[in-house]
């Protein structure tokens, strides 16, 4: 498949994977030292939802759209506020025009002594990145392949951070370069956080990846978590359309698993089309 952002921004799987985001960030807040998010694939860093890719799909309607309208619970709200304050950052006050991306959803909350590094190599995507962090002193847009720019990045110097991995899936192979790409980074910082997204259309390759993850995870110098989390927005198809999308976080802060416990089962009703979603979320055994 191909999973350019421009067509799908603000769809069910990116409010899933920036509440996510978004989470993790604000628990690496916690501590004063510094930390560094490095973004592989970063996209053009913002998308126009009045723009004829993102109606052709319309799917941001049934994603943020009704999740901005959605009614949180008095647990739920303030763990999602911070995302849904995001957005409508960059949107009138009575609109919905524009979707951030993961780039500058992660600058969003990055205090003065944090950096990010942006990955981006298609053209115009990255110019549009550049032009959306200029004269920013804190991120670095990089005209590197991600896969090439993981191991060369990783560690860096400031010892905490996370790792994005949130590829196009345009070649056929794009699984099998996720898992090495992870495996070579968490080899050389194995303390760091890792989010890798990926699109849920087979159990069989979903699982495979899932079970190497886990087990590079578990066979570092210290043994380090990690957690699966898969949202359905509606039963999966013999048709191309995405409707399933997964996420594996390694190292995530203690808290998370409890937040996205109390998070997802809200979700399901605003992000389920043509009935309420269904999501999963266990520790995957190597």
């Amino acid at each position: 498949m191909n999973y350019r952002h421009a067509f799908h921004a603000g769809n069910f799987a990116d409010v899933v994977k920036h509440i996510a985001l978004v989470r993790i960030l604000i628990h690496l807040q916690d501590k004063p030292a510094a930390f560094r998010v490095i973004d592989t694939h970063a996209g053009a860093g913002i998308y126009d939802l009045t723009g004829e890719q993102a109606r052709r799909t319309g799917e941001f309607l049934t994603g943020i759209a009704r999740v901005m309208q959605a009614r949180f619970s008095e647990n739920v709200l303030p763990l999602v506020a911070p995302y849904l304050d995001i957005i409508r950052a960059f949107n009138p006050p009575a609109g919905l025009e524009t979707y951030p991306g993961s780039p500058l959803i992660a600058r969003a909350l990055l205090r003065p002594q944090d950096r990010l590094t942006a990955c981006e190599v298609e053209p115009k995507a990255r110019k549009q990145l550049i032009e959306a962090l200029r004269r920013d002193s804190q991120a670095r847009v990089v005209d590197l392949d991600g896969w090439m720019a993981l191991p060369a990045f990783v560690p860096p110097k400031e010892r905490r951070g996370l790792v994005l991995l949130d590829p196009p899936y345009e070649d056929k192979d794009e699984f099998g370069r996720l898992a090495d790409g992870f495996s070579t980074a968490f080899t050389k910082w194995p303390t760091g956080s890792y989010l890798l997204w990926y699109p849920a259309k087979s159990r069989r390759a979903t699982d495979r990846l899932a079970r190497h993850v886990a087990g590079v995870a578990a066979d570092g110098p210290s043994p380090a978590k990690c957690l699966r989390l898969e949202f359905s927005a509606a039963p999966q198809t013999a048709d191309s359309a995405l409707v399933s999308a997964g996420l594996l976080l390694v190292n995530p802060p203690w808290m998370l698993m409890g937040e996205l416990k109390a998070i997802l089962p809200e979700l399901e009703k605003p992000l389920g089309q043509g009935g309420a979603g269904r999501f999963r979320l266990d520790v995957p055994k190597p």
